[in-house]
């Protein structure tokens, strides 16, 4: 193997998801099967690197001072989704399902990792609700230790302002059978459940 071979192996098994074997795949793929897409590559990667940047009000992805979202007057100004991450955004606006705005994190607390309210995007939420901005804040964190403790901190510190706090409901996949849910599961499902009468 090339050093330069070696070198570019190196950076993309850096990448999430991507492990030595599929490194190695991409990599040779580029250089030997497909090496007329290196220059688009290059330069789209060059590109977003120069021009994509957190949005100012939501920490969502942006080209501008603000996101799109955050600029579409349409949606709902004052109810306001909490995600860990930018995914997160993506996969809600995805389904169609929400027509407010958003806040990102980019994380969410966790002792063990040595991520602290300090490392999220926590001051610009807080600062939003000070404002009288948001009328509900829903908190669409995850289902564990460390997404329930962000959901606490942040209850904790907002400001005695009338917000609305709500959280999103968990528990059985669509399609799926009590029988093969684990008890965590099982908890959220019979806590998230709503009046059917």
């Amino acid at each position: 193997m090339t050093p330069a071979l070696e070198a570019l192996q190196k950076q993309l098994k850096q990448l999430p998801g991507v492990g030595f074997r599929s490194a190695e795949r991409i990599a040779l793929h580029l250089l030997i099967e497909k090496p007329q897409h290196l220059p688009e590559l290059i330069t789209a990667l060059e590109n977003a690197a120069k021009n994509v940047r957190r949005c100012t009000v939501c920490g969502n992805l942006a080209e501008e001072e603000t996101c799109p979202i955050c600029e579409d007057e349409k949606r709902r100004s004052g109810q306001v989704c909490v995600v860990e991450y930018v995914q997160d955004l993506a996969a809600i606006e995805r389904s169609g399902a929400y027509r407010g705005r958003y806040h990102v994190l980019h994380g969410k607390l966790s002792p063990i990792r040595g991520v602290s309210p300090e490392d999220l995007n926590l001051s610009t939420l807080l600062g939003r609700i000070s404002s009288g901005e948001i009328t509900e804040l829903i908190l669409a964190l995850s289902n564990d230790v460390e997404g329930e403790a962000t959901c606490h901190y942040l209850t904790e510190r907002l400001p005695k302002t009338g917000v609305k706090v709500t959280r999103i409901g968990f528990g059985l996949p669509s399609g799926s059978g009590v029988l093969y849910a684990d008890a965590v599961t099982l908890k959220s499902a019979l806590d998230a459940r709503r009046d059917y009468s």
